[in-house]
């Protein structure tokens, strides 16, 4: 993804990233749930939604965001259905289910920075100017770790006995202090990407906690919601600056 179309790290990014979470967690049972799909049959689909962005921003020379942030939504919702369908209609263990995925998450971001660092003049992350390099391995770790955070979030949310409201509470606590005292490590690679798992994870309660019966929303009132408000924040919240690369 070109550079001119991927936002820069900070509170904006954040704030907007974490609605979009809670949006792609509905979004991903809306597909599965509402639209009949399922956890498998909807996934061939937003793979052909991905490439059909990723095709369209090769070619587009202006500079904005949409493209990076609608990839951002179409990988949370395969997220959520993939992490469904692993702890759920595969039963397998969440446990087992977050063990494997942190180690595939690991093993993508080793093999990414290996290969970035034979190629001269590249760089796989510009952590010091907080520019993302929204490359092919990185939308496979957003792809991991949007699927570690889902399970992690219904392990929490379900498995240990917290519930959703405090499910809720306890991941939004400690995202919030995570990003507020960890905010000088937010542009380390191993930071960001823990970040990530974090952010889905809370985002996967919330998802939950406002579809749920207890608070009255129902998944598409709550979906509708939330996108509206992650579509609405990006509007009115406009970057301080965008990235100078005019057409290059």
């Amino acid at each position: 993804m070109q550079k001119k179309h991927v936002p820069l790290l900070g509170p904006r990014y954040w704030i907007a990233l974490c609605i979009a979470s809670v949006f792609g967690a509905n979004m991903g049972d809306y597909f599965a749930k509402e639209l009949g799909l399922g956890h498998v049959r909807g996934l061939p689909i937003l793979a052909a939604m991905l490439a059909a962005i990723f095709l369209i921003e090769r070619r587009d020379r202006y500079v904005h965001q949409a493209y990076y942030w609608l990839a951002i939504i179409v990988v949370r919702t395969a997220a959520t259905n993939l992490a469904d369908f692993f702890a759920g209609d595969m039963k397998l263990g969440r446990g087992w289910v977050m063990l494997g995925l942190t180690i595939l998450l690991a093993a993508t971001m080793i093999l990414a920075g290996f290969l970035a660092s034979r190629r001269a003049g590249t760089a796989r992350n510009e952590t010091g100017t907080g520019v993302l390099a929204a490359d092919a391995y990185y939308w496979a770790s957003m792809l991991i770790a949007g699927t570690l955070g889902t399970v992690a979030g219904d392990f929490s949310s379900f498995a240990s006995g917290l519930g959703l409201q405090n499910s809720t509470i306890t991941l939004c606590v400690l995202l919030g202090a995570w990003l507020f005292f960890g905010r000088g490590l937010l542009r380390v690679v191993p930071y960001y990407w823990f970040s990530i798992v974090l952010v889905r994870a809370a985002g996967t309660a919330i998802g939950d906690f406002l579809a749920s019966r207890s608070l009255g929303l129902g998944l598409p009132l709550s979906t509708l919601s939330t996108g509206l408000l992650f579509v609405i924040t990006l509007i009115l919240w406009r970057p301080r600056r965008e990235l100078e690369l005019g057409t290059s």
